[in-house]
């Protein structure tokens, strides 16, 4: 019994859970015994690996010789290795028949990849997306959020990134060019609120569509391109619709804008702070009418100026009056205290 215990004390384990035998002659006899048969293979042989091309990957290698054999794992790159106390210290042989994945194969993996992402994640991405656009704020459309993350997750795990953020811009400005083909037919009495509804369901669509490509927007939008992809998209609303119709929508804007109520207060001011969030600088087209909605858009008050300022509300005040909009009944204004 203290004999045995001896013998496993002098085995040693390497990280592979590899044992070689340091001053055992037990174990040096039954090694040897195991790697006699092995001297006698003259070549290597290769374990192919099923369903892999001959030549493209080997598996595990069974490489003899007279200082004894090693079992190579191509997988991994370790050498598990059955040797004599020799071959503990010798320095490992070149091994033939290692895996390397030549540039055809490579080509393969990727062009099975993309067909992958062609065929099964962009279909089912691109039908969330139609039903997301074209949503009411009213409607309740059944969308699985879950789902469409999870291919967004899955096309930026497989290196899909730039493609998916391609094809998602481009379904975007197809839909955005058909918006503006139908603001073009909109009549100049309605064109306002048609411009309102395209612009609010819009908006409310990325408030959906952002949040699901979120991995896309953190992994290589932001990273690499240094922008946001809800700016992109809203860029792509001002590119294809807004600077399109700005001119048409401009003058019936500072038209409304004279003629009070003639257009719903809330739209006026969607449509007007919509403009401002898409290009600031459209402000400067009418500083009067995006003064009313946004502050600071006119330049500081100046103290020499309050005379015009008060002549200005007077005047505005008077024309109120004029158009049947009376100050109402003063009778019941408390009277001040000097009179």
């Amino acid at each position: 019994m203290e004999a045995m215990e001896d013998d496993s004390l002098n085995l040693k384990d390497d990280h592979n859970h590899n044992y070689c035998a340091s001053g055992s002659s037990k174990v040096r006899t039954y090694l040897s015994s195991q790697l006699s048969d092995a001297t006698s293979v003259p070549q290597p042989v290769s374990l192919p690996v099923p369903g892999e091309e001959p030549g493209s990957r080997r598996g595990k290698v069974w490489s003899g010789g007279a200082a004894g054999s090693k079992f190579m794992d191509s997988d991994s790159g370790s050498d598990s290795s059955e040797v004599s106390e020799t071959d503990c210290t010798a320095p490992p042989a070149a091994v033939e028949g290692k895996f390397t994945l030549d540039s055809t194969s490579k080509f393969l993996l990727n062009a099975m990849a993309v067909e992958d992402y062609r065929n099964n994640h962009w279909p089912n991405l691109e039908k969330a997306i139609d039903r997301l656009l074209i949503q009411n704020t009213t409607d309740h459309i059944s969308v699985s959020y879950a789902q469409i993350y999870s291919y967004v997750y899955k096309c930026v795990c497989q290196q899909h990134s730039e493609l998916l953020y391609n094809d998602l811009t481009l379904k975007i400005t197809n839909h955005l060019q058909q918006v503006s083909t139908h603001l073009q037919a909109s009549p100049p009495e309605s064109f306002i609120e048609t411009f309102n509804v395209a612009l609010t369901q819009y908006t409310a669509s990325l408030q959906c569509i952002v949040p699901v490509f979120m991995y896309l927007n953190k992994f290589y939008i932001e990273s690499k391109l240094n922008r946001d992809l809800r700016e992109d998209l809203m860029k792509l609303f001002a590119d294809h619709v807004a600077e399109k119709h700005v001119n048409t929508l401009m003058p019936l804007l500072i038209k409304a804008h004279s003629m009070p109520f003639q257009v719903q207060p809330s739209t006026m001011a969607s449509v007007v702070k919509g403009l401002y969030s898409l290009r600031p600088d459209w402000a400067q087209l009418a500083p009067a009418l995006f003064s009313g909605f946004i502050p600071q858009i006119n330049p500081p008050t100046v103290e020499s100026l309050l005379p015009d300022y008060a002549a200005h509300d007077q005047k505005l005040q008077m024309e109120l009056s004029m158009n049947g909009f009376p100050r109402g009944d003063q009778s019941r204004k408390r009277a001040s205290d000097d009179s």
